[in-house]
């Protein structure tokens, strides 16, 4: 007969598995599945009729649904149990546009100013559209792209800005001596406010962590950028396949760098105030 004096589990206490802590499944948390290896950000977690599941995407922007079962995940390097985050009554927490600002449930988008924003090619317009495209719209700001600025002065001029018709215009890899630097050199307007980053591209805007790499790499001169940068992770030589991939990575202001953040974020500023709708 078994005394009750003693628990019928004899594992040594050594030997026995801590529970893992708990982490809320939170939006855009980053963990790592342990059977699988799949690594994502979560991006919802839903019931189901065995238990709760949660949605991870990869940085190629594919998605699996996974059980939220103990022990299940990786989190840094560390074992976690994910659970679900904790219900919010409604209007309990600010929720944010990607770009950090304050979002407005229900806001329809303004009527577009006059004003504009300028930015040099596609590429450029559509990181901006995927961090700044809910403050725009509410804010009535177009972003439209050039397709290089090298007629830069005669644009602004065909543009005639004014106090209400404000021009901004990003442009790639603002630095002393550069070709760019030389042609916003030549934009005087009062209405006009030329900014740049320092990178070659806007490829190079978005962090490496955020598109799953070291660094980027370093193309020697006379190569075209993106081709070589291409080459260099061993990537196919599709340039537009490659941008998809890297704009998949992008969810909020997090994964760009601050030196893209402050200029944009300039230029809204410069674009609205005192701008008409």
């Amino acid at each position: 007969m078994q005394s009750k004096r003693y628990s019928p589990d004899l594992t040594p206490p050594w030997k026995k598995q801590r529970p893992a802590p708990e982490v809320a499944a939170e939006t855009d948390l980053v963990v790592e599945e342990v059977t699988t290896g799949f690594c994502g950000a979560v991006i919802r977690c839903e019931k189901s009729a065995q238990g709760p599941t949660v949605t991870l995407e990869d940085r190629f922007g594919k998605h699996r649904v996974f059980p939220m079962e103990p022990r299940g995940f990786l989190m840094e390097g560390k074992v976690v149990t994910l659970v679900r985050p904790p219900e919010r009554a409604a209007g309990s927490g600010p929720a944010r546009t990607a770009s950090g600002s304050l979002a407005v449930p229900g806001a329809r988008a303004r009527v577009a100013r006059a004003g504009r924003i300028y930015v040099e090619g596609r590429h450029d317009a559509e990181l901006v559209e995927r961090v700044w495209g809910d403050d725009l719209r509410i804010e009535g700001v177009v972003v439209e792209y050039l397709e290089g600025i090298d007629d830069l002065p005669e644009i602004v001029r065909a543009f005639s800005p004014g106090p209400d018709a404000r021009l901004g215009v990003l442009v790639d890899h603002l630095v002393p001596g550069s070709k760019e630097s030389r042609i916003a050199a030549g934009v005087t307007d009062p209405h006009v406010c030329v900014v740049g980053h320092p990178y070659i591209d806007v490829w190079e805007a978005v962090k490496p962590s955020s598109v799953g790499i070291a660094a980027w790499p370093v193309v020697p001169r006379g190569q075209d950028w993106k081709t070589g940068v291409c080459r260099a992770l061993g990537w196919p030589q599709n340039t537009g396949a490659a941008w998809q991939r890297i704009l998949s990575g992008v969810r909020s202001y997090k994964d760009v760098e601050p030196a893209l953040l402050g200029r944009v974020e300039e230029l809204i500023d410069f674009v609205t105030v005192g701008g008409a709708a």
